[in-house]
């Protein structure tokens, strides 16, 4: 196909590995900077494959004018946003493509970005094509009997699951955070706690509206990877991950490719038929929406094995790798240990065909990826920022690290952590033939990671490592 140019609007290690794909599929690149990033890998690796002339400092990764300002100097025929900055944002996907030299969006179409990054639209479009979301409503709620009546079937259904002591949140549908949210225990306070919200809602959102949902306790998170062509005629899932190990705050720490081991461990409920379920559900939802690139269907599942989709992500994601490395594609010598799920979204998005089916993709062994961060997870995950002194690990086969961070020996110049962005370090991905093996690989490669640096008070850095290896002991336990 045609060699195209991709403006980078991305930083760190996510640039990085799609400088590497551009790189692989013989496409051109261009990557832009910040102050605060000088020293950041995707600089060194972008100057380094393609010349100083492939870089562009910027003032902010969040300026759309600026970003596609860069696209127009660098000669750009497509856009890659990456994860997180413009990544789900439809009017900069509509935008890149509606100008006046229109550019290619590497990712979904930008109607599809609009319709399912609207948790209560994707949950209508889910319910529409038979796939289970979480019980409540899909669109807001003004009437006070139409609530409660809702809140009686659900507080139903819970007591159905065994829950004795179920809950109901009730949240103003048009936002509002933590103030416009309220979980309720029983029905004779669901009355007031409904005015309550509706009143907040109508009074700071001008909009009284209110969602009323099930609270789901004690779930596991499970995503399943999508890949589709353009078109939205052809899709495959790449398998699923499971998502549970998080930060307090719901920040994903530890990602396990397959979402459930049925193998190794027992599960009080059909573990591989809920798995069949949830891929078969998001490959069927992509086809009935036309989704047209990479994407990620997010659910959860109950304790007794009930699947809900949460929403679906229309973007790349951190852990695409730990996915990939699982995957095997038939008639194809680059998968031979493991997809590049960026070269995936990469090609497809500049439109080539997706060229195998379902029964082309087959799944080896067991992919953990460790999310390694300056962070505190002793004092609720706090950041902490500072320097890094020395960095490294012992390469291994079997191992794979995404980091922006140089490799440093005692002496060598510090890098200092960017206080702009979070203080995420480094992505260690490790496969093993099963889940007792990858998770002796994943404790052997973090105790053997060298990682010291000093705080902004002149203390040594925290990291949460020591939590990443205490946790690899309990993996896919439910």
């Amino acid at each position: 196909m045609a060699k195209h140019t991709l403006l980078i609007a991305n930083r760190g290690e996510i640039a990085m590995r799609i400088v590497r794909a551009c790189v692989k599929l013989g496409h051109d690149f261009a990557c832009v900077y910040t102050a605060a990033d000088a020293q950041s890998g995707h600089v060194r690796l972008a100057r380094t494959l393609g010349g100083p002339e492939r870089l562009f400092r910027i003032s902010s990764y969040q300026d759309p004018s600026e970003i596609l300002a860069v696209a127009d100097a660098a000669g750009a025929t497509a856009v890659h946003p990456g994860y997180g900055f413009f990544a789900e944002d439809f009017r900069f996907a509509r935008r890149v493509v509606e100008r006046k030299r229109p550019l290619i969006f590497i990712g979904p179409s930008w109607t599809l970005v609009r319709d399912l990054g609207d948790k209560i639209n994707t949950k209508r479009i889910a319910r529409a094509h038979g796939v289970p979301t979480i019980p409540g409503s899909d669109r807001p709620i003004y009437d006070e009997m139409e609530a409660v009546e809702l809140a009686q079937t659900i507080f139903a259904f819970q007591n159905d699951q065994g829950i004795a002591e179920g809950c109901v949140l009730v949240k103003a549908s048009a936002g509002g955070g933590g103030m416009g949210i309220e979980e309720v225990y029983d029905l004779d306070t669901f009355r007031s706690v409904y005015r309550r919200i509706r009143n907040y809602a109508k009074r700071n959102l001008s909009d009284e509206g209110v969602l009323i949902e099930q609270r789901i306790f004690d779930f596991n998170h499970l995503e399943v990877q999508v890949v589709a062509e353009r078109g939205g005629k052809n899709a495959v899932h790449l398998g699923t991950r499971n998502c549970s190990v998080q930060s307090l705050g719901r920040q994903k720490r530890i990602e396990v490719a397959p979402g459930f081991d049925p193998a190794s461990q027992t599960y009080a409920f059909d573990a591989a038929g809920v798995l069949d379920a949830i891929t078969r559900h998001s490959v069927n939802m992509s086809l009935q929406v036309g989704y047209d690139n990479v994407g990620t269907w997010e659910w959860i599942v109950t304790p007794r094995g009930e699947p809900f989709l949460m929403e679906v992500n229309t973007r790349i994601q951190v852990e695409n790798g730990v996915s990939g490395v699982t995957s095997r594609i038939a008639g194809r010598p680059d998968s031979t240990d493991g997809v590049d799920v960026i070269a995936e979204q990469i090609r497809l998005g500049l439109g080539e065909p997706l060229g195998y089916t379902q029964q082309d993709v087959s799944f080896a062994g067991v992919g953990i990826e460790y999310r390694i961060l300056a962070e505190d997870p002793a004092d609720r995950f706090t950041p902490c920022l500072g320097r890094i002194e020395a960095f490294g690990w012992q390469s291994e086969p079997w191992l794979q690290v995404f980091t922006q961070v140089p490799t440093l020996d005692h002496g060598d110049q510090p890098y200092e952590i960017p206080m702009d962005f979070d203080p995420n370090l480094a992505l260690g991905i490790v496969w093993g033939q099963s889940l007792d093996e990858a998770g002796k690989r994943g404790a052997e490669f973090l105790n053997g990671l060298v990682l010291q640096g000093t705080d902004t008070r002149g203390e040594p850095l925290r990291t949460n490592v020591a939590f990443l290896l205490n946790r690899t002991q309990t993996l896919l336990h439910f």
